[in-house]
């Protein structure tokens, strides 16, 4: 199932999306897609929705357009990507030969940071002239737990998502950690649906991301350096996860930090990207 929060006539509702028909299913009784997350062994034999309507008469959010906590990212999660960060001079404490960390690398992105398919990316100028994409594939929590082992990681996934981690490559450099280059305000496109993980074959996912039409990464999920139910057993030692979090997985190498020279976006870029049955992601920067 492919759960969308959209808005139609002035109205935001969730509904159930149809890909091949291009149609999403109105559904009632739900007040988000988190609703439907905590509730799901509850509602799955129901959620039906009402008439369809066309995916293009209507304004598509982020699934979860207002996270009730931060965002938690994981950094240098794909080899090669580690490589073209750590000889980039943009990693601060980078070391030669040690590019691929024993530990994962994990930050978070605001919840204030999320924005929806097709919402326009603020460059913000004032703070930052090094504005750099990331696909990622995106975990959606959907049990709560606490010390999860790795063997019973997936039964704690509810489902699946995109998300851009847009980043300020000189505030993440000049700051020597991470938040403040990945905070800023529309700094996390997410969507255009939350897939549930009974539709998502998490190891084998091609992920893919243009700038203006250029593919600039193409890469599969079984390269992660760290895997999914790795991930879900170390972020939740001592720390409870619960329904509705997101855990974004990191993103491959082809970023703009890794050409020669560096490239970052402009105003008017498009920036899309795509994950295999999570549809696609859009983003006007500006």
């Amino acid at each position: 199932m492919k759960l969308a929060c959209f808005e139609s006539g002035g109205t935001v509702r969730v509904g159930v999306v149809d890909e091949s028909a291009q149609t999403v299913a109105p559904l009632d009784g739900v007040r988000d897609v988190v609703d439907i997350v905590e509730r799901y062994d509850e509602l799955k034999g129901r959620l039906r929705g009402g008439d369809p309507v066309p995916l293009a008469g209507v304004k598509l959010r982020a699934p979860i357009p207002a996270p009730r906590r931060n965002i938690i990212c994981v950094g240098k999660n794909y080899r090669e990507h580690a490589r073209e960060f750590a000889q980039s001079g943009f990693e601060a404490g980078a070391v030669k030969g040690a590019e691929i960390d024993e530990f994962p690398a994990v930050f978070t992105k605001p919840a204030s940071s999320v924005v929806g398919p097709g919402d326009t990316v603020d460059l913000h100028p004032q703070a930052t002239s090094m504005v750099d994409y990331e696909a990622e594939l995106a975990v959606v929590i959907g049990r709560k737990g606490k010390n999860i082992p790795k063997e019973r990681a997936y039964e704690h996934v509810f489902g699946y998502t995109i998300i851009n981690d847009v980043t300020a490559r000189d505030r993440q450099r000049n700051h020597k950690q991470w938040f403040l280059g990945k905070a800023l305000d529309t700094f996390c496109p997410m969507g255009p649906w939350v897939a549930t993980a009974d539709e998502v074959e998490p190891e084998n996912l091609e992920v893919k991301c243009w700038v203006n039409g250029e593919l600039r990464q193409d890469a599969n999920t079984r390269d992660l350096i760290f895997d999914i139910p790795t991930l879900i057993a170390t972020i939740s030692q001592g720390m409870t996860l619960v329904p509705g979090d997101i855990i974004s997985t990191g993103t491959p190498a082809g970023v703009g930090i890794g050409m020669k020279p560096p490239t970052f976006l402009k105003s008017g870029d498009v920036v899309e990207m795509t994950i295999t049955g999570l549809g696609k992601l859009s983003n006007p920067f500006v």
